[in-house]
């Protein structure tokens, strides 16, 4: 008995190790990764290039999103321009990924999945039918028409699709997926074209009923699983252990998150948005910009899937103050208009690593470190899009945190750490 036990606790360890070893997105251990893709080391995810060696292009491509895409090269008519971690090395270990997604008439993404990520998607032009599917025994469908503006969320691993409806015009969307490499399993080509295909006796079987499997072997199993889910248990943004976990915002336990709503009682709504992210903001503030967050508190969906999006405005010579996301990677694109942008890695370097950015663009902030984004332009507005790779990221202005703190951090304290006297002190207190 005792050996079977040693058995049965080995293969709860071999789980649990296996999935470290598998682990989706390692966190960065410093400010930075960019990926060597010519280094013959094997890692999860990418070895690191000398980091005296790092530029502003390792987290830039000009990726041009702005242009469409060639939809009639496949039987589908969509066409998939995704930038990851291949495209902008910089994304190593950041865990986020951009996609531009194309469509003709009555174009089809059909269904697949990304066994590494969630997927949050915004419609740009056009009207998309799109859904998700959820694991056995229930298989029930999530769907909604999406309009120019709404978001939609796709969580791990779950089948989903999206479909342009209108006969007559293309649609565009574009979306964030949190892995720097989500990977794509389209459901037809990989059950009916694997290379070396799948027998047919086990497609002809597999597609009537499912056998079960030994008892022996799923008890083996279970121990493996435990394993598995006491290494998900302690994930910072909490890793989904079923297929969603909707947000409960008004049960009053407290948790890292929030506690799940009855799955029973989810719809398409709580994964739906009508964020209305493709009309401008105002920008009639000190600073000319404005960010229209969309995170786990206005889409409950979001919860534990560690994505969320927004549209940030900014009016002529307008900015987005140096700040930092305390949670999260932010992989950026310009709409409209051009930015200069630019993050300062940690002490002691605190180097600036900045781009100007053209439509279409994209670049990387990475987590945790101060960044800001500029409209250079006197007389144009311009526009962005953001994904961050945190269900509620959260925003830390360097400026108001240091000068308007309530209460207010100690004169000598910001003299000392300013090297300024109390006069200069004082007056920036009062701008906060």
């Amino acid at each position: 008995m005792a050996s079977f036990i040693s058995f049965l606790l080995l293969a709860a360890l071999i789980g649990m190790a296996s999935w470290q070893a598998i682990a989706a997105e390692p966190s960065p251990l410093q400010d930075f990764c960019v990926a060597d893709l010519n280094s013959a080391v094997r890692v999860n995810g990418f070895a690191c290039k000398n980091p005296t060696n790092v530029s502003a292009d390792d987290f830039f491509k000009a990726a041009m999103l702005d242009k469409p895409r060639d939809t009639a090269v496949n039987k589908v008519g969509s066409n998939i321009t995704l930038i990851n971690v291949m495209e902008i090395p910089g994304l190593n270990t950041l865990g986020i990924s951009i996609v531009r997604v194309d469509y003709a008439p009555l174009g089809l993404n059909p269904p697949h999945t990304h066994p590494r990520a969630t997927e949050i998607f915004t419609v740009l032009e056009g009207t998309l039918y799109v859904g998700f599917v959820t694991s056995n025994p229930d298989n029930k469908l999530f769907s909604k028409v999406l309009n120019k503006g709404d978001v939609f969320v796709f969580p791990k691993g779950l089948i989903h699709f999206q479909f342009n409806l209108d006969p007559h015009k293309p649609a565009v969307a574009t979306s964030a997926i949190s892995s720097q490499n989500p990977g794509i399993i389209t459901i037809a080509n990989a059950v009916f074209r694997s290379n070396p295909p799948i027998s047919d006796d086990i497609l002809a079987k597999a597609f009537q009923r499912n056998l079960m499997a030994s008892s022996s072997f799923s008890f083996l199993l279970v121990a493996a699983l435990l394993g598995l889910a006491s290494w998900k248990a302690i994930a910072s943004d909490p890793s989904p252990l079923q297929d969603f976990c909707v947000a409960d915002l008004n049960s009053p336990v407290r948790v890292n998150g929030f506690v799940c709503k009855n799955p029973m009682n989810a719809s398409a709504d709580d994964f739906f948005k009508a964020a209305m992210l493709d009309k401008p903001r105002d920008t009639n503030n000190k600073v000319g910009s404005n960010v229209t967050l969309v995170n786990v508190l206005q889409l409950p969906g979001l919860n534990t899937l560690g994505i969320s999006i927004a549209r940030l405005d900014f009016a002529p010579l307008g900015l987005n103050p140096p700040h930092t996301h305390p949670r999260a990677t932010e992989i950026f694109t310009v709409l409209e208009g051009t930015l200069y942008v630019g993050f300062v890695t940690s002490n002691p370097d605190n180097r600036l690593l900045s781009k100007v950015l053209n439509k279409g663009d994209v670049f990387v902030f990475p987590e945790g470190l101060i960044h800001f984004q500029f409209n250079p332009n006197p007389h144009r507005p311009a526009v962005a899009i953001a994904a961050l790779s945190s269900q509620n990221p959260g925003v830390i202005t360097i400026a108001n945190a240091v000068f308007g703190s309530n209460p207010p951090i100690s004169d000598d304290i910001l003299m000392k750490a300013f090297q300024v006297d109390k006069k200069i002190i004082d007056l920036l207190q009062a701008q906060f």
